[in-house]
């Protein structure tokens, strides 16, 4: 795992990220709601 991740590491490049788009994220993960019932997955926008 270590070898995997640290050859993953080195072919990697820095992106720079907004403040706008760390806040849509930010919103966007508060309003998504996911319930689970028996094997089903029910995600829900709670907007």
């Amino acid at each position: 795992m270590e070898k995997i991740y640290s050859d993953n590491l080195e072919r990697g490049e820095i992106v720079k990220i907004s403040s706008e788009t760390i806040q849509f994220l930010l919103g966007f993960s508060k309003q998504l709601h996911v319930v689970e019932y028996k094997k089903l997955q029910f995600e829900n926008s709670l907007n």
